[in-house]
């Protein structure tokens, strides 16, 4: 199977320099260096879809723009892209979302992905209405798609949860095809909810040895309840033609570190309560700068200021190639990428890995593919490599 690749839609904005936010904590001010308006959006999204990332990931929370409202306009600037949609379950029913999904898909061609996410922080939770502690929100999730799942399939649901409650409730236009679902965590609870409703488990970006004990998690987990999953990895990129160009751009990153900033989002990310971004901040290890090199190519540096996913693969294209095919080798099919600036690093990657992959045998340009053709980039990596 051809590995697939997404790239990232930075709504809390895109900079040369890392843009914080994430897990309660704020955009940095850097975020304004490329405010996210629907043109820019647009133009790394079709930047994405030439290069043959097959979707993009939007973040969700307080930190960011809204991602329904913002795919659903890039969408109409886009051809074949798929939108990797970041939503919360507590905060509409579950009949109102599986319509929107149903709706989205027939306006946008059927490219409609969904990201769920279950519940960032209790604070930032309670500013939208939230009240249910962690445990409870995933138990919510549970009831959530167990619904949105009766209700794609064109059955009548009705159901008195412990959270949710709906009589009656059916959509009178399908979703074709139906949304595949992507979902992370790793709490016990969240492992259970992946194991019955998912499509794509989502881990951030660990060394091997832990990507490869969080699958063999889940993949039992899943045989318990007589199901198969695929397996996703969440990572930053910073590759470039030789290995010292790539770990010069990782040090004017860290360069460009307020120390005062590093201080302040850290604290915060102490308190969350979030197992994933628990294991996020364990890995740099409190900010040693001489250490966040944590296996060969894996860098940590990305999470000193950054909720959520907080690593990078740093090296030469070759060396980034391997990586990926490290990771393949312990499970993972699709990856979901980024880089800063978000235009001009979706080339130096396009440009510069997966033709190595493709020379492999290990990708397949989706959209060329489909074609029979191939087509030229819209925007050379010259013209935005100095921006």
């Amino acid at each position: 199977m051809s590995l697939t690749f997404h790239w990232f839609l930075p709504t809390n904005g895109d900079s040369r320099h890392v843009v914080g936010g994430g897990h309660g904590s704020p955009a940095t001010a850097s975020g304004r260096d490329r405010p996210p308006t629907v043109a820019y959006l647009s133009q790394i999204a079709r930047a994405a879809e030439d290069l043959g990332f097959a979707g993009a990931l939007t973040p969700t929370g307080a930190w960011c723009e809204d991602a329904w409202l913002t795919t659903a306009m890039v969408s109409q600037n886009t051809e074949r892209l798929k939108f990797l949609v970041a939503f919360r379950p507590g905060f509409v029913s579950p009949t109102l979302a599986a319509q929107m999904a149903s709706t989205f898909q027939r306006q946008s061609g059927g490219r409609l992905l969904l990201n769920v996410v279950t519940g960032g922080e209790s604070h930032e939770q309670r500013a939208y209405g939230d009240f249910l502690d962690k445990d409870d929100r995933y138990r919510r999730t549970d009831e959530f798609l167990s619904v949105v799942r009766e209700l794609w399939q064109g059955r009548t649901v009705d159901l008195e949860g412990d959270h949710l409650r709906v009589a009656d409730a059916r959509l009178t236009r399908l979703p074709d095809p139906v949304p595949e679902v992507y979902f992370g965590g790793s709490s016990p609870i969240a492992g259970r909810v992946a194991a019955k409703h998912v499509d794509v488990y989502l881990t951030w970006g660990e060394p091997p040895a832990a990507v490869a004990e969080k699958i063999a998690w889940i993949r039992r987990l899943a045989a318990e309840e007589g199901r198969t999953l695929r397996f996703g990895i969440r990572l930053h990129v910073i590759t470039r033609d030789t290995a010292e160009q790539a770990w010069a751009e990782a040090h004017r990153l860290l360069d460009g570190f307020d120390q005062e900033t590093v201080r302040s989002v850290q604290a915060g990310l102490a308190r969350s309560e979030s197992e994933g971004q628990r294991r996020m901040l364990a890995l740099h290890g409190g900010g040693n700068r001489d250490a966040l090199e944590i296996h060969p190519n894996l860098w940590a540096g990305i999470g000193l200021v950054r909720g959520g996913a907080g690593t990078a693969l740093v090296g030469s294209h070759a060396e980034v190639a391997e990586r990926v095919k490290e990771y393949h080798a312990l499970g993972i099919d699709e990856f979901v990428l980024s880089g800063y600036p978000h235009l001009e690093e979706a080339y130096w990657f396009g440009e510069g890995v997966l033709p190595r992959l493709r020379a492999e045998g290990l990708w397949v340009h989706p959209f060329r593919a489909e074609a029979g053709q191939a087509s030229s980039p819209q925007v050379p990596l010259a013209a935005v490599a100095g921006r």
